[in-house]
């Protein structure tokens, strides 16, 4: 199946947009998990199988698994997404950029070695870059446009005949681009105006959308100006990464409590995360009969409080498997239960 009719099937499934990005950063992780490859790995698939019910993709960032050696879990960890939750499309986080066979062997590697469904890339050195990804049939390229960061003005909003440079990658991804693969685009939640002029460029193709939590985005924003015009979802993906894979619970899964997030701690950072980005798409509801909204109160006959409440669950649990990093009560077993089975099936059908 193709990235696209995966994502779009996946925004149906499971009445989201969260897109979680996979970042372990070895120095906002619990001290049990730092610098240790193998347990990055746990750790990792861990929050995979917490957040699979609420998540539309899941973006693991190259970068934090190869500066630990931790290339194999890497691999390890798309596996996983593949096996226990295959309808949840990957989308490898590399940002690459290179000319002719050496853009094939990173082709090579996000859709061969590690089974992306899509890999993001830049757009810097020209369209020719990016065709060698567009050689894997429905495998797909999510090319930088308008990101999150501070300084992506700098060259971004350079004007050029009269428009931001941004503005030109994304009439080249629609006009040019998307005609020889299947295409999406980062557009950064921290420039709401922007998207939304995007949107209006690139009508229904896919957007990432970073910058939702740790950076300031706004989901309702998000909403207000990502959505699409002719799609049964919105054509965006909200991605959060430290708002869910740093909410840990107190000691010993303690994060340092630096100035560099403003995340609140604890499991229920994430489930404030999650419920952000939920109340916002429940402000939606009374546009629901309008295609391009999506309102995530209308999943199946769980109330959103219920699907909060059973991701912190899942989470906790997860949390106890991880050896050295919480005691298990005393009168939970060390085997999962049936109970326990039946829920993780659930996450991943």
């Amino acid at each position: 199946m193709s990235f696209n009719s995966l994502l779009q099937d996946r925004w149906r499934e499971a009445n989201s947009l969260l897109c979680v990005g996979l970042d372990p950063d070895p120095d906002r992780l619990p001290a049990a998990v730092r610098n240790q490859p193998a347990s990055i790995a746990k750790f990792c698939v861990d929050i995979v199988d917490a957040t699979a019910e609420f998540a539309c993709a899941f973006k693991p960032q190259i970068a934090y698994f190869a500066a630990a050696g931790a290339e194999q879990q890497l691999e390890a960890v798309c596996e996983h997404i593949r096996s226990h939750h295959p309808t949840v499309p990957i989308i490898l986080d590399a940002k690459r950029g290179d000319i002719g066979d050496t853009a094939r062997m990173y082709a090579r590697e996000a859709f061969d070695r590690y089974g992306a469904h899509a890999v993001t890339v830049n757009p810097y050195m020209g369209g020719d870059t990016l065709a060698p990804y567009q050689e894997f049939d429905g495998k797909a390229i999510v090319v930088l446009c308008r990101t999150s960061n501070p300084g992506s003005g700098e060259f971004q909003s350079r004007m050029i005949d009269g428009e931001p440079l941004y503005k030109h990658v994304a009439r080249r991804a629609v006009d040019e681009w998307s005609k020889r693969g299947e295409v999406a685009l980062v557009v950064g939640a921290t420039y709401p105006a922007e998207l939304a002029e995007v949107r209006a460029i690139v009508g229904d193709m896919p957007l990432l959308v970073p910058g939702v939590g740790a950076q300031g985005g706004d989901p309702a924003e998000v909403v207000n100006n990502g959505a699409d015009s002719g799609r049964a979802g919105l054509g965006g993906r909200q991605r959060l990464a430290r708002g869910i894979l740093t909410a840990v619970p107190d000691d010993p899964l303690a994060v340092s409590g630096d100035s560099a997030t403003s995340d609140p701690p604890g499991a229920e950072g994430a489930v404030k995360v999650l419920q952000a980005v939920m109340s916002a798409r429940d402000r939606e509801h009374h546009c629901r009969s309008r295609p391009g909204h999506l309102a995530m109160h209308g999943q199946k006959s769980r109330s959103r409080s219920e699907r909060v409440g059973h991701w912190r669950r899942q989470q906790v649990h997860h949390q106890h498997d991880i050896p050295g990093l919480a005691r298990r009560p005393e009168n939970q077993p060390t085997e999962p239960t049936r109970h326990d089975e039946q829920a993780e099936h659930d996450i991943a059908a």
